[in-house]
């Protein structure tokens, strides 16, 4: 009875194991190669599978999810002979998982080497300055060179981004000192000009007030000469009111001359003709007042006689 068992236990376990490679459960967004004979038969996509046990086999499990592969830095040589590290990063996803397996040995590896020569061919043909400054271009050619070159693969490369580009230790720190001699120019430029705008509102400014305060002393004087003619017109309108006489008018005329010549703005003196007629009396009076003789007892006057002519005037009496 002992065999019998033991048979039975070994089938048991050959029915358990053929169960177990016969079902095959496939994780979604992968696929498998499967081979019968080594021959390539079909490929499982996600969910589960039946397939022949002992006859069939899985070859390769392939995810087919966007990957993303850093390469180390590779020297690279440019236009004016200057080494550059570079460092890429890769963004494929395997489209199909027969040509993945079948028509290359190993993609990552080809992919790597394909872009260190592309690299190398595209920063050739640059200079320094232009290799640092694009990177997009860069980028965009050894995006389109990868993508031919890897469709018979079974891949497609979705993006080439160059995370480092490092130029020799002396190149960058003639760079940094380049950079800090621009930053430095830009910034005595930005204060020259925040001067020169400085002195350029000052200036107007200045300007704008001396204008603002030449037209109030203008304004002022034409006031003050406003005033002292309105003063002086009262003045002789109050005169001619009062029907003074010619030597009242000299008299009042003379006494205002000091208050005429006051004013700045006063350059040129308007004399009345009446005054000349008036100053010439004025004259007159004070001859006939210089030839009295002195004060004698006839009561505190004297009454002097007209010179000539037919009518007699009798004059005031001088106290």
């Amino acid at each position: 009875m002992q065999p019998i068992i033991i048979v039975l236990i070994i089938l048991v376990v050959l029915v358990f194991i053929a169960l177990i490679k016969t079902i095959q459960v496939i994780p979604q967004a992968s696929a498998a190669i499967v081979e019968r004979f080594g021959r390539y038969t079909r490929t499982l996509n996600a969910g589960l599978n039946i397939v022949v046990p002992f006859i069939d086999s899985i070859r390769n499990r392939i995810d087919l999810r966007e990957q993303v592969v850093p390469f180390p830095p590779q020297p690279v040589i440019t236009q004016d002979n200057l080494v550059v590290n570079i460092d890429t990063v890769i963004y494929y996803q395997v489209t199909d998982a027969r040509a993945a397996t079948y028509e290359v040995a190993s993609y990552i590896q080809a992919i790597e080497q394909l872009t260190v020569t592309t690299l190398r061919n595209i920063i050739g043909g640059m200079d320094l300055e232009r290799t640092l400054t694009s990177r997009e271009e860069i980028n965009a050619a050894l995006r389109g060179v990868l993508d031919e070159a890897t469709g018979k693969w079974g891949i497609r490369v979705n993006r080439v981004e160059l995370k480092a580009i490092e130029p020799p230790t002396s190149i960058q720190d003639s760079m940094e000192k380049q950079m800090r001699a621009d930053r430095d120019k830009r910034a005595a430029i930005l204060t020259a000009e925040g001067i020169r705008q400085s002195q350029i509102l000052t200036a107007e400014g200045e300007k704008q007030s001396a204008i603002l305060r030449a037209e109030g002393e203008a304004k002022a004087a034409a006031l003050r000469a406003e005033g002292e003619a309105q003063a002086i017109r009262t003045v002789f309108e109050s005169i001619h009111a009062g029907d003074a006489d010619q030597k009242l008018l000299a008299y009042q005329y003379l006494q205002m001359l000091p208050k005429i010549a006051e004013g700045d703005a006063n350059k040129l003196w308007i004399v009345p003709s009446e005054i000349g007629d008036a100053l010439k009396g004025l004259s007159g009076a004070m001859g006939n007042m210089a030839g009295l003789g002195p004060l004698g007892g006839n009561g505190g006057g004297v009454k002097s006689a007209a010179p000539t002519g037919t009518e007699r005037r009798e004059q005031p009496t001088i106290d």
